[in-house]
């Protein structure tokens, strides 16, 4: 059988851990009757995105994303418009597409993931011109992402002590949407389109999303007391906002989101600055990702 020329595409900064040391841990855990691995290292933002393209239009099978969900937003763009396979390494912060995939966080096990060559195809969302995989939104967490970006503190910890500092001066906002011709005026906290269930670190706002069901689901987190965050935390941490008076989740296909002002918004945790005015739809099945045996039995 010919072995399968497979490019791991690692960002040493995301998740804010050293990576110098992966090619060794994939040398040892690599399949090298099924692959001929190659190693590129990012060097600055958008690089993945143009490694990912080169390598697409090259003879590589298979291309890994080793980072987190910006990582794997870059290059999974590229492998999907080039119809080639996606692999994960999970090095991020939050990990929400590798976690809802159940890829293993620890990196010898997610090698091993891939010698599996289980692949699935999934749905891909976009964002006016932008793709992504995991979810998108705006809002506060979309402010937060514009926040964050220049913070040393990458992490969970860094995130969540920002998170709580902004909180206290931010204000809800009021958004039209239209989900599939039928219209809703919201004010919200948070505006949130998913594709899988999760933000990232088990947070999950939309607990019932799929990433084969050709839909997207419309999250808005409602304006709430701040006496209420351990509540709605508890509420994502345990995989129940869908039963919360403070989260509405409508799903659909086609959706246009119109707001008050040009605003920060994010896309699969990166921020970006984009206008009032939204449109969101799904590419069904577009994307081969490799999952784990047990995930591929169930997605």
């Amino acid at each position: 059988m010919a072995k399968s020329n497979i490019l791991f595409i690692i960002n040493p900064i995301s998740g804010g851990k050293d990576k110098l040391k992966i090619p060794a841990i994939i040398d040892a855990n690599l399949d090298r009757s099924k692959f001929n691995p190659n190693y590129s290292f990012t060097e600055y933002v958008g690089h993945a995105a143009e490694i990912a393209e080169e390598a697409a239009n090259k003879n590589f099978d298979v291309i890994v994303a080793v980072g987190g969900d910006g990582t794997i937003n870059e290059i999974a763009t590229k492998v999907m418009q080039q119809q080639k396979t996606l692999g994960i390494i999970p090095f991020g912060s939050g990990n929400g597409l590798a976690r809802f995939l159940q890829i293993p966080m620890n990196t010898a096990k997610s090698i091993q993931v891939i010698n599996g060559l289980n692949v699935v195809k999934i749905d891909t969302g976009t964002f006016n011109d932008k793709f992504f995989f995991n979810m998108a939104g705006m809002g506060f967490d979309a402010h937060i992402s514009s926040v964050f970006v220049g913070n040393k503190k990458r992490g969970l910890s860094g995130y969540l002590k920002l998170g709580l500092k902004e909180m206290l001066n931010y204000k809800p906002e009021t958004y039209h949407l239209l989900i599939d011709g039928k219209g809703y005026t919201r004010t919200a906290f948070v505006v949130s389109v998913a594709n899988s269930s999760q933000y990232g670190n088990n947070a999950h706002v939309s607990p019932q999303a799929s990433v084969t069901d050709g839909l997207l689901d419309v999250c808005i987190i409602k304006s709430f007391p701040l006496y209420k965050i351990p509540l709605l935390a508890y509420q994502m941490l345990n995989a129940s906002t869908d039963q919360s008076d403070m989260v509405e989740i409508i799903k659909g296909r086609e959706i246009q989101i119109t707001r008050v002002e040009d605003a920060p918004i994010h896309i699969d945790g990166e921020p970006f600055f984009m206008g009032r005015e939204i449109a969101v739809s799904i590419a069904p099945l577009s994307l081969n990702v490799i999952v784990p045996a047990e995930t591929a039995a169930i997605i």
